[in-house]
């Protein structure tokens, strides 16, 4: 019962913390519509940090999960312990400073290819801002195998805070005092360099990180086996390919869209657009993301129980409730959640339901994983990523250069439909579970209706369509309230037998 409870306080404060940081970063995107009055500059912004979420799974080629899986599997020894560590630390730190050597080096060449030839220190700034992001994947791992779940949130919220203040120093003070006065900052401020300032606190962020993990690199005789080295590549590579898939039909559309698009001068300003408006429905994400923290841990700790199957059904009926909810509160209020945006985004405005509708199916993908979890069976969770990835890449190959953006938000729709259709056939050969489809569908039909009641009808003035559309939602939760809560039902009056 006690470790359980360790489990769960553990647990809650790198759920919060993750969370939390991802709802800072969140908070940036307005800034960055504001201030980056042309959309193609936070369409760069969009293209490379595609990149470079990519380039990071590369980098760390699962030896963040090959070293729990050693650390664990050797006998508790201090000795043996550093031998794993020294180990992975030295493995992905070489391959992490040769990426960055190389960026350093060959940016002017990488940055031309990728069409940032002006700008070759873009590419040499992220080079080695993810080369820091993989090595420091080991020390953090370090930090949650010796269980300091405080010291691990702090140094991931001060990246953040350090990120966030940086930008809004750059990108907002610095302009103001360039103008008021100039001599305080004129000897390193460039008045025209916008977008560049975002990478640059990026990079300031991530090296305050790096250096304040250093004491937990040097924690022990440095003592590095390459034979361990071996049989730690057979166990993670397998990984990376996992890893590969996953990121790449979660990005695959911001890299490709330059590429694709057919004007170049505008694919760019589309790119921007696109991806502003997609943050905006990342509310959807933070919700499914705080879930997985909680219910990961819960379905190995239920799987003893008779009742097992029907608890995993609830929560999916419950989790199907919630996010339902969620959509239709954004999509009624999106007039408001549009100001988040400067005026040159919102004409993206239109692809946040489907972007929503992708998110939501996206978990209950998540839900329904738990099978190939449970019965050992991984390799399915592979495949369906990989299916998804090209279902996600021929889309948009074929459709961006006919409906822009439009086409990307689509993929991601159809991609996510696909997934879920082949996690629950094979879900229910394998490890069958009765869900309440025709519940789920009840709510999922009722959503439905209550959409197309939003964007057929509509006001002059926006008061009058935001109460109209607050009493929609409320239908909802009305419905949803009588048939989950039988108290608030009135009882049947029956004539007592005589």
């Amino acid at each position: 019962m006690a470790g359980l409870k360790k489990l769960a306080q553990e647990t809650a404060i790198y759920g919060v913390s993750s969370i939390l940081g991802r709802f800072l970063n969140w908070c940036l995107v307005p800034l960055y519509s504001y201030v980056l009055v042309d959309s193609s500059d936070y369409g760069i912004v969009t293209n490379l940090y595609a990149w470079t979420a990519l380039v990071v799974i590369i980098l760390t080629y699962g030896m963040e999960t090959g070293y729990f899986r050693f650390i664990n599997k050797q006998p508790k020894h201090e000795q043996t312990d550093n031998k794993v560590y020294s180990t992975t630390l030295t493995s992905v730190g070489a391959t992490s400073l040769l990426f960055s050597i190389i960026c350093i080096v060959f940016g002017p060449q990488i940055a031309a290819s990728l069409g940032y030839a002006s700008h070759p220190e873009f590419i040499q700034m992220l080079g080695v801002v993810v080369s820091m992001d993989a090595f420091d994947s080991i020390p953090f791992s370090y930090l949650r195998y010796k269980n300091k779940p405080i010291v691990f949130a702090s140094l991931k919220l001060v990246m953040i805070f350090v990120n966030i203040i940086f930008n809004i120093f750059f990108l907002v003070i610095c302009p103001k005092l360039a103008v008021s006065n100039p001599e305080l900052i004129d000897w390193f401020y460039v008045p025209n360099y916008g977008v560049g300032y975002i990478f640059v606190a990026n990079l300031i962020s991530t090296t305050a990180v790096t250096l304040a993990l250093m004491p937990y690199v040097f924690v022990g005789k440095w003592n590095f086996d390459k034979t361990l080295l071996r049989s730690m590549l057979k166990y993670s590579l397998p990984l990376l390919l996992l890893g590969v898939a996953g990121i790449m039909n979660q990005t695959i559309d911001k890299i490709i869209f330059p590429m694709v698009y057919p004007n170049p001068a505008e694919a760019m300003h589309e790119l921007g657009i696109y991806g502003a408006c997609f943050k905006v429905a990342m509310v959807m994400m933070m919700f499914t993301y705080a879930f997985r923290f909680a219910y990961e841990p819960f379905i190995f700790a239920k799987n003893s129980d008779a009742d097992s199957k029907a608890t995993y059904s609830n929560a999916m009926k419950y989790f199907v409730i919630t996010t339902l909810f969620i959509f239709l509160i954004i999509i009624a209020y999106i007039d408001i959640f549009k100001l988040l945006l400067g005026p040159q985004y919102r004409e993206g405005i239109r692809i946040i339901p489907i972007v929503l509708m992708a998110y939501f199916l996206q978990g209950v993908m998540y839900n329904l994983s738990l099978w190939y979890k449970l019965v050992d069976k991984t390799m399915f969770g592979a495949w369906f990523s990989l299916i998804g990835f090209i279902v996600t890449l021929v889309i948009n190959i074929v459709f961006i250069p006919i409906y822009s953006y439009m086409a990307s938000a689509w993929a991601a729709l159809v991609s996510a439909v696909v997934m879920v259709v082949l996690s629950y056939v094979f879900g229910q050969k394998y490890y069958p579970i009765h869900y309440k489809l025709k519940t789920l569908g009840l709510y999922f039909g009722l959503t439905m209706l209550l959409l197309a009641a939003m964007y057929l009808v509509s006001f002059e003035w926006p008061v009058v369509n935001i109460l109209y559309r607050t009493i929609l939602v409320a239908i909802y939760v009305a419905i949803v309230a009588w048939r989950e809560l039988p108290l608030l039902r009135p009882k049947r009056v029956t004539k007592a037998n005589t």
